[in-house]
């Protein structure tokens, strides 16, 4: 066995110097053994090869990085940067510094879990070990069980064990000091990231303020809308939600300190009926999380197996259907207005993520599976446990989804979560003209007053590609092969 005086530390997405799972287990490690931790981070090609040059997250990443390495460097040590095969960088790395073990944090990804899995292999073979450490969740795998010792695929009972076991064991979110052990710290000479286009990507702007301080200010700025937040978040047009989701995915900002800072509010008075709808959306990241570690056919398949058999629409037509979809011009100013939001900043609105998967899967027809990967390439805080637990959700495929007869409506969803057209307005400025009644439906308006608006259908802004009811219709049927499963 190789000794264990000197380790490493991989981070992933966990890309912070506070309340880190593995950075604290392995300092500490290192001061009761006299021993050096030394950190590493890997652009890792098996992941960066799919992805566009201008991809918003690579940018965040790399600014993130830059943040991190200089907070290790306070704390004495530094950050090496790698750019290549994760699989096979860490082993070489690990034997070039001579390290025992490597700490990192669980990914519960299946591809991840893969590549862990890998190198775990490929370091036992030389003596050195992986540590792995409950990091990204706040309960994981199958620490929330029924009674029966099964695993949870029902929301709300899920929450209330989690909400118990919280209650039970509230050193759960108890932090992982580091600076009590950072003299523990190897020390790393100061070299310049990899840039941008050294790793094949194209600079621009962040799609979010990065790093643990873009995390920390979200924070901070949430704080004072959080009271109002169970009802002012399914509004696009308002600032009401927190915009931590791609902190949370990238490990800027750490889930056990939300959580504590939120229940210290709660236990105080503050926080209002907020609160614990917020709280309630943090558990809904544990339990997608859990379900894709228990059921990781769900990144390709149905949860529920029955309804594989849906027959979803194919060929040419679906392509182009499709294509509208992504582009926004399906004529529904709502869902066109939220694919542009997302085409042009990265982000969409959550009830937005609802709106627009239920019009692919159940207004056009379209495979989930092509939403999903479409939402994979342009979201920011793209999570695949939480983006395909949504898109199950929303295609009634999945754990706990919303019954496969329920279809939203996108013209009644527009008129009730943007009145007024403000958030259309914004993304589809073609429509600026139209009033509040109009901008909701504009195939509905006279010809003449849509003229005297610029506006001419099929030119400035599309027709509907389908007609809502006739689509419900068809939903109606498509799903009869599980009606009653």
């Amino acid at each position: 066995m190789i000794p264990k005086s000197k380790s490493l530390v991989w981070f992933r997405r966990d890309l912070r110097a506070f309340d880190h799972a593995a950075l604290h287990h392995a300092l500490r490690d290192a001061v009761q053994d006299g021993g050096s931790v030394a950190c590493v981070f890997v652009f890792d090609t098996a992941i960066l090869a799919g992805l566009p040059r201008d991809d918003r997250r690579v940018r965040f990443i790399h600014a993130s990085l830059i943040e991190l390495d200089t907070e290790l460097r306070k704390l004495g040590g530094g950050l090496i940067v790698l750019h290549g095969a994760a699989r096979s960088e860490i082993p070489r790395l690990a034997a070039q510094l001579g390290a025992g073990t490597v700490y990192v944090n669980e990914d519960y990804e299946p591809d991840a879990i893969a590549r862990d899995a890998e190198v775990a292999d490929a370091l036992q073979a030389e003596g050195r070990t992986l540590l792995r450490f409950k990091d990204q969740v706040v309960f994981e795998k199958s620490e929330v069980l029924t009674l029966a010792g099964g695993i949870y695929g029902v929301f709300t009972p899920y929450k209330n064990a989690w909400l118990k076991r919280l209650e039970a064991q509230p050193d759960s979110i108890a932090p992982w000091p580091i600076e009590p052990y950072a003299a523990a710290l190897a020390p790393v000479p100061l070299t310049p990231l990899p840039t941008l286009a050294a790793l094949g990507f194209d600079d621009g702007p962040l799609p979010a303020a990065a790093g643990m301080r873009g995390a920390s200010d979200a924070f901070e700025s949430f704080l004072p809308r959080l009271a109002d937040y169970g009802t002012a978040r399914d509004f696009p047009t308002l600032d009401a939600t927190s915009r931590l989701s791609v902190h949370l995915r990238f490990g800027t900002t750490s889930v056990r300190h939300l959580v504590r800072t939120l229940r210290q509010m709660m236990a105080n008075g503050a926080g209002g009926a907020g609160a614990p709808v917020w709280l309630s959306e943090l558990v809904w990241r544990d339990f997608y999380a859990m379900v894709l570690f228990h059921h990781p056919h769900i990144a390709q398949a149905s949860f529920k197996p029955a309804f594989d058999a849906v027959a979803w629409e194919a060929g040419d037509a679906a392509s182009a259907l499709f294509a509208a979809w992504c582009e926004g011009c399906t004529g529904y100013p709502l869902v066109d207005a939220a694919m542009a939001q997302l085409n042009t900043t990265g982000f969409m609105h959550n009830r937005l993520r609802m709106v627009t998967a239920s019009f692919l899967v159940k207004d056009l027809g379209i495979d989930w599976r092509w939403g999903e990967r479409y939402f994979a390439r342009r979201l920011n805080d793209y999570d695949l446990a939480s983006n395909v637990g949504g898109w199950q959700w929303a295609a009634s495929t999945g754990c706990d989804a919303q019954p496969w007869f329920r279809i939203f409506n996108p013209t009644t969803q527009s008129q009730k979560f943007d009145k007024n057209g403000e958030f259309i307005r914004r993304y589809l400025p073609q429509l600026s003209k139209l009033d509040a009644r109009d901008v909701h439906a504009p195939w509905l308006v006279p010809e003449d007053e849509l003229k005297a608006c610029g506006i001419v259908l099929g030119e400035d802004y599309p027709r509907p590609v389908v007609d809502h009811a006739e689509a419900r219709q068809r939903t109606l049927e498509r799903f009869a092969v599980v009606k009653g499963g």
